[in-house]
């Protein structure tokens, strides 16, 4: 390893940075650009590099509010790449454990905690079952003895992630297997080593059992279907996956993400089937499925559900504008839609700019759908007289364009 000034070390002094943090995650992103671009030429100076940072991130931080999640995300995120990075570069077995011992001292400084989760990665960290045996040997003793009926804490081990990866690394699986026996709780944070070392084992079903027994009342339901659901697919049994575990393992930031990611890892199973489930899964709520029904362009189950129950109206009213031209029948539709929605007093903050548009959506897929004005106008002064709730903000926009 050459000798290199990294810039990000002098900006991760211990407590360099006050309570907002929007600054350290700004920093976290430009010290991964840095690392990042050092490893296309010297992967091993970038696992330094790596290495360095995760020593540094946790004192640099202690004084950051991190109420609202985000710097946790960002130091994750942060993790995920500098775990490669470091796992990758090919070192002499010493430079590896010298490094294991320094990010080994960093897991123990960690106070808030920021960067527990590096534990985790330790198998990967070490890289050859051998030297995962090194670290076995080291945290053994100790998750032991806090897991013993003798102990007089409460089974606290910060090396207790990382002895578990050990184990799994070094292909210990029954001996993992009969140390999870002994975990005074059953938290799937712990559990999951035991489902992917059944499942390593060639015991697949034996694997999606006992990640179902590991389910409890504050444990992440939706990473235990994620695991089974993987299980089950690398079995061959995407029926079976798709069945049991789809709908909860690919809960997405929206609707559409959501409806996207099951399709993409159900190429088999007809778009419509699943949208369906989707709905089906959502009692009340079957306007929500509206986006993920238009974008696999299964229109008339859009505009079904759109009338089902309350739709956002800018959803529907760009709906209308962006399908004008292809899709004209539909565009009319969700314009009316958009304008019923309005009518009943759904939608936030809604203005007469989102009337005008919904309107103006629907008049424009009017006319290439080749559907009389009037009629179109009639429909929506009958739509006001019908729906008196949100009425007297759209009769003052409408006012002109519906009298001529």
């Amino acid at each position: 390893m050459t000798t290199h000034k990294w810039q990000f070390s002098a900006r991760f002094r211990r407590h360099a940075f006050g309570w907002r943090s929007d600054t350290p995650i700004q920093r976290i992103k430009e010290a991964l650009a840095e690392i990042k671009a050092v490893a296309r030429k010297e992967p091993v100076l970038a696992a330094e590099g790596a290495v360095t940072l995760l020593e540094k991130l946790s004192p640099a931080l202690e004084q950051v509010d991190s109420s609202s999640g985000a710097l946790g995300t960002a130091v994750n995120r942060a993790i995920d790449t500098l775990v490669p990075i470091i796992a990758k570069a090919d070192v002499d077995p010493r430079v590896r454990q010298r490094w294991l011992e320094r990010l080994w001292q960093a897991l123990q400084d960690d106070d808030i905690p920021y960067i527990e989760s590096l534990g985790e990665h330790w198998g990967e960290l070490c890289v050859t079952p051998e030297l995962a045996m090194v670290w076995v040997d080291e945290f053994l003793p100790l998750v032991e003895h806090v897991w013993s009926s003798r102990s007089t804490g409460h089974g606290f081990f910060k090396g207790t992630s990382a002895c578990l990866a050990s184990l799994y690394a070094a292909g210990r699986h029954d001996q993992l297997l009969a140390l999870l026996e002994r975990a005074p709780f059953k938290w799937w944070h712990d559990r999951q080593w035991g489902v992917k070392a059944l499942a390593a084992m060639g015991k697949k079903a034996e694997a999606v059992r006992y990640a179902e027994q590991s389910r409890g009342l504050n444990d992440p339901g939706w990473l235990i279907a994620e695991a089974c659901e993987a299980i089950l697919l690398s079995s061959g049994l995407a029926e079976d996956a798709y069945r049991r575990y789809a709908i909860e393992a690919n809960q997405g930031t929206t609707n559409l993400a959501t409806f996207r990611a099951i399709a993409k890892k159900y190429p088999n199973t007809p778009p419509e089937q699943i949208l369906r489930d989707l709905v089906a899964s959502t009692p009340g709520a079957e306007g929500k499925w509206f986006a993920a029904a238009k974008d696999a362009g299964l229109f008339n189950v859009a505009i079904d559900l759109a009338t089902t129950s309350p739709t956002d109206p800018r959803t529907l009213a760009r709906a209308a504008r962006d399908f004008a031209e292809s899709q004209p029948e539909f565009a009319v539709a969700a314009g009316l839609a958009s304008l019923r929605w309005i009518s009943l007093g759904h939608g936030y903050d809604i203005t007469g700019a989102d009337v005008l548009d919904a309107y103006s959506g629907v008049m424009q897929a009017a006319s290439k759908a080749g559907v009389d004005a009037h009629q179109i106008k009639t429909r929506i002064r009958d739509l006001l007289a019908s729906t008196p709730t949100g009425n007297q903000l759209m009769k003052a926009v409408l006012a002109h364009h519906l009298t001529t």
